[in-house]
């Protein structure tokens, strides 16, 4: 496990870097993943009706890159405009697989600060169940009100 206090400070200073939104994301991505030693950390954003992968860091890239809000934890997550957690995704019928060895997940929203709508998830995965604790809920809330000052581009 990495060091959890510099994870905010690197967050911020990943999103002042310049270059494509795409690679400072999965910079961020490992960012959290490494810092808090979890084994898989996606970053989605929300357009309109659907959610979908900007990045991700981990074993392997999960099996929906796109999805409607409708479905899965991260919809929920979404709809509630609310952190999900789930500690064993095998007795929750809101999950929709994308690792086949996932156990527990959490889902943060990134919601935009003026309108207060989901415009992006944070969504970590473990293969353990009941893997997240107040603490890891604590951090990653923060994660997403970091990433909630990045700039979304329109959806098109």
């Amino acid at each position: 496990m990495g060091d959890r206090s510099a994870i905010l400070p690197q967050i911020r200073k990943a999103l002042e870097e310049g270059g494509e939104r795409a690679g400072r994301f999965r910079r961020i991505a490992e960012i959290i993943r490494e810092g808090a030693g979890y084994r898989w950390v996606g970053l989605y954003e929300v357009a309109g009706e659907e959610i979908a992968l900007v990045a991700w860091s981990g074993p392997s890239e999960p099996a929906h890159a796109r999805f409607p809000v409708s479905e899965g934890l991260c919809g929920e997550a979404v709809r509630r405009r609310a952190t999900i957690v789930v500690g064993d995704v095998r007795l929750d019928e809101r999950y929709l697989e994308t690792l086949g060895s996932t156990r527990s997940e959490i889902v943060v929203p990134i919601l935009n600060v003026v309108t207060g709508r989901a415009r992006g998830l944070l969504d970590v995965e473990s293969d353990h169940v009941d893997a997240f604790t107040a603490e890891d809920r604590t951090l990653l809330e923060r994660c997403a009100s970091e990433l909630a000052r990045e700039v979304s581009p329109s959806p098109g």
